[in-house]
Protein backbone atom coordinates (compact mmCIF):
# COMPACT_ATOMS: atom_id res chain seq x y z
CA UNK A 1 0.00 0.00 0.00
CA UNK A 2 1.32 3.42 -0.90
CA UNK A 3 1.46 6.14 1.71
CA UNK A 4 -0.95 9.03 1.85
CA UNK A 5 0.20 12.25 0.20
CA UNK A 6 -1.17 15.77 0.03
CA UNK A 7 -0.42 17.56 -3.26
CA UNK A 8 -0.78 21.33 -3.06
CA UNK A 9 -1.40 23.57 -6.08
CA UNK A 10 0.58 26.17 -4.21
CA UNK A 11 0.98 29.33 -6.29
CA UNK A 12 -2.19 30.97 -4.97
CA UNK A 13 -3.06 28.63 -2.08
CA UNK A 14 -4.12 30.58 1.05
CA UNK A 15 -4.14 27.53 3.35
CA UNK A 16 -0.58 26.20 3.20
CA UNK A 17 -0.03 26.70 6.95
CA UNK A 18 -3.20 24.75 7.70
CA UNK A 19 -2.05 21.94 5.41
CA UNK A 20 1.27 21.70 7.25
CA UNK A 21 -0.52 21.67 10.62
CA UNK A 22 -2.77 18.74 9.63
CA UNK A 23 0.09 16.91 7.89
CA UNK A 24 2.32 17.11 10.97
CA UNK A 25 -0.48 15.84 13.22
CA UNK A 26 -1.40 12.97 10.90
CA UNK A 27 2.18 12.27 9.73
CA UNK A 28 1.27 12.66 6.04
CA UNK A 29 3.72 13.72 3.32
CA UNK A 30 3.07 17.02 1.54
CA UNK A 31 4.34 18.08 -1.88
CA UNK A 32 4.05 21.82 -2.46
CA UNK A 33 3.98 22.30 -6.24
CA UNK A 34 4.57 25.67 -7.90
CA UNK A 35 6.39 27.28 -10.79
CA UNK A 36 8.32 29.56 -8.45
CA UNK A 37 10.42 28.80 -5.41
CA UNK A 38 8.19 29.06 -2.34
CA UNK A 39 9.26 28.88 1.27
CA UNK A 40 8.21 25.67 2.96
CA UNK A 41 8.96 24.33 6.45
CA UNK A 42 12.24 22.48 6.81
CA UNK A 43 10.66 19.17 7.75
CA UNK A 44 11.01 15.63 6.39
CA UNK A 45 7.27 15.45 5.59
CA UNK A 46 7.33 18.58 3.41
CA UNK A 47 8.80 18.63 -0.10
CA UNK A 48 8.92 21.58 -2.47
CA UNK A 49 8.42 20.76 -6.15
CA UNK A 50 9.35 23.60 -8.47
CA UNK A 51 8.23 23.03 -12.04
CA UNK A 52 9.19 24.96 -15.19
CA UNK A 53 7.34 28.19 -15.91
CA UNK A 54 5.50 26.58 -18.83
CA UNK A 55 1.72 26.86 -19.17
CA UNK A 56 -0.01 24.35 -16.84
CA UNK A 57 3.32 22.76 -15.78
CA UNK A 58 2.26 22.62 -12.11
CA UNK A 59 -1.17 21.27 -13.05
CA UNK A 60 0.40 18.62 -15.27
CA UNK A 61 2.80 17.54 -12.52
CA UNK A 62 0.01 17.30 -9.95
CA UNK A 63 -2.38 15.43 -12.27
CA UNK A 64 0.33 12.89 -13.14
CA UNK A 65 1.22 12.35 -9.46
CA UNK A 66 -2.39 12.07 -8.23
CA UNK A 67 -3.84 8.68 -7.34
CA UNK A 68 -6.30 7.06 -4.94
CA UNK A 69 -3.99 7.67 -1.94
CA UNK A 70 -3.68 11.40 -2.66
CA UNK A 71 -5.52 14.47 -1.44
CA UNK A 72 -5.13 17.35 -3.89
CA UNK A 73 -5.68 20.90 -2.66
CA UNK A 74 -6.59 23.23 -5.52
CA UNK A 75 -9.16 25.81 -6.54
CA UNK A 76 -8.51 25.10 -10.23
CA UNK A 77 -11.64 23.35 -11.51
CA UNK A 78 -9.98 21.81 -14.57
CA UNK A 79 -7.12 20.44 -12.45
CA UNK A 80 -9.67 19.10 -9.97
CA UNK A 81 -11.38 17.24 -12.82
CA UNK A 82 -8.10 15.67 -13.95
CA UNK A 83 -7.24 14.60 -10.40
CA UNK A 84 -10.68 13.12 -9.78
CA UNK A 85 -10.25 11.06 -12.96
CA UNK A 86 -6.93 9.79 -11.52
CA UNK A 87 -8.79 8.65 -8.39
CA UNK A 88 -7.64 11.41 -6.02
CA UNK A 89 -9.66 13.18 -3.35
CA UNK A 90 -9.83 16.88 -4.25
CA UNK A 91 -10.58 19.78 -1.90
CA UNK A 92 -10.66 23.51 -2.66
CA UNK A 93 -8.92 25.97 -0.35
CA UNK A 94 -12.34 26.91 1.05
CA UNK A 95 -12.95 23.30 2.13
CA UNK A 96 -15.41 22.55 -0.65
CA UNK A 97 -14.84 19.02 -1.95
CA UNK A 98 -14.80 18.43 -5.67
CA UNK A 99 -16.58 15.17 -6.47
CA UNK A 100 -17.51 13.21 -9.57
CA UNK A 101 -21.11 14.37 -8.96
CA UNK A 102 -20.24 18.09 -8.68
CA UNK A 103 -17.37 18.59 -11.13
CA UNK A 104 -19.54 18.74 -14.26
CA UNK A 105 -21.61 21.67 -13.02
CA UNK A 106 -18.46 23.40 -11.72
CA UNK A 107 -16.88 23.14 -15.19
CA UNK A 108 -20.08 24.42 -16.82
CA UNK A 109 -20.29 27.38 -14.43
CA UNK A 110 -16.63 28.16 -15.09
CA UNK A 111 -17.30 28.20 -18.86
CA UNK A 112 -20.34 30.46 -18.48
CA UNK A 113 -18.40 32.91 -16.32
CA UNK A 114 -15.53 32.95 -18.82
CA UNK A 115 -18.00 33.71 -21.63
CA UNK A 116 -19.55 36.55 -19.63
CA UNK A 117 -16.13 38.04 -18.86
CA UNK A 118 -15.11 37.72 -22.53
CA UNK A 119 -18.31 39.58 -23.46
CA UNK A 120 -17.37 42.49 -21.22
CA UNK A 121 -19.75 41.73 -18.36
CA UNK A 122 -18.67 43.06 -14.97
CA UNK A 123 -19.36 39.99 -12.84
CA UNK A 124 -16.94 40.43 -9.96
CA UNK A 125 -14.69 37.78 -8.56
CA UNK A 126 -14.95 35.17 -5.84
CA UNK A 127 -15.94 36.16 -2.33
CA UNK A 128 -13.02 37.21 -0.10
CA UNK A 129 -11.37 34.34 1.76
CA UNK A 130 -12.89 34.23 5.25
CA UNK A 131 -12.11 32.69 8.62
CA UNK A 132 -15.03 30.27 8.10
CA UNK A 133 -13.38 29.09 4.85
CA UNK A 134 -10.17 28.33 6.74
CA UNK A 135 -12.07 26.38 9.40
CA UNK A 136 -14.10 24.46 6.79
CA UNK A 137 -10.89 23.62 4.95
CA UNK A 138 -9.19 22.25 8.08
CA UNK A 139 -12.18 20.02 8.79
CA UNK A 140 -12.46 18.81 5.18
CA UNK A 141 -8.75 17.97 4.94
CA UNK A 142 -8.74 16.15 8.27
CA UNK A 143 -11.85 14.14 7.30
CA UNK A 144 -10.42 13.25 3.88
CA UNK A 145 -7.14 12.01 5.40
CA UNK A 146 -8.99 10.02 8.08
CA UNK A 147 -11.15 8.37 5.41
CA UNK A 148 -8.17 7.48 3.21
CA UNK A 149 -6.21 6.14 6.20
CA UNK A 150 -9.01 3.61 6.81
CA UNK A 151 -8.87 2.25 3.24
Amino acid sequence: MTTLTILVDADACPVKEEIYKVAFRRQVAVKVVSNMRLRVPDHPLIARVTVPDAFDAADDWIAEAADARTVVVTSDILLADRCLKAGATVISSTGKPFTHASIGSAIATRAIMADLRAGGEAIGGPAPFAKADRSRFLQALDEALARLARL
